[in-house]
């Protein structure tokens, strides 16, 4: 008996399938411009290369600062406790 994945997209894939292809992303969506402390939100869509975990999917957090083309996005993931993330800015969206 073989041991099973427990990748990161393990038992995701018809969440994953309404996402569009990178080669269909805009060029808008690829370039995006955010200051420090903007409220995003984490949508991950194209390319799963670089994608956040798809448990993030949908949160709101602000940007803490810049690092190269991908921001850092810091949220609360419980009363006392901040949670912070590199994030491409294809994933983010203004919230």
């Amino acid at each position: 008996m073989s041991q099973r994945s427990h990748g990161l997209f393990v038992g995701r894939t018809r969440q994953l399938a309404r996402h569009h292809k990178p080669s269909r992303l805009g060029i808008t969506t690829l370039i995006k411009n955010f200051e420090i402390d903007d409220r995003v939100v984490i949508m991950p869509k194209g390319n799963f290369k670089d994608i956040p975990h798809p448990r993030y999917k949908g949160r709101v957090g602000r940007v803490v600062e810049r690092r190269g083309d991908a921001y850092v996005v810091q949220f609360n993931v419980s009363k006392s406790m901040t949670r912070k993330l590199i994030v491409p800015q294809m994933h983010l969206e203004k919230a």
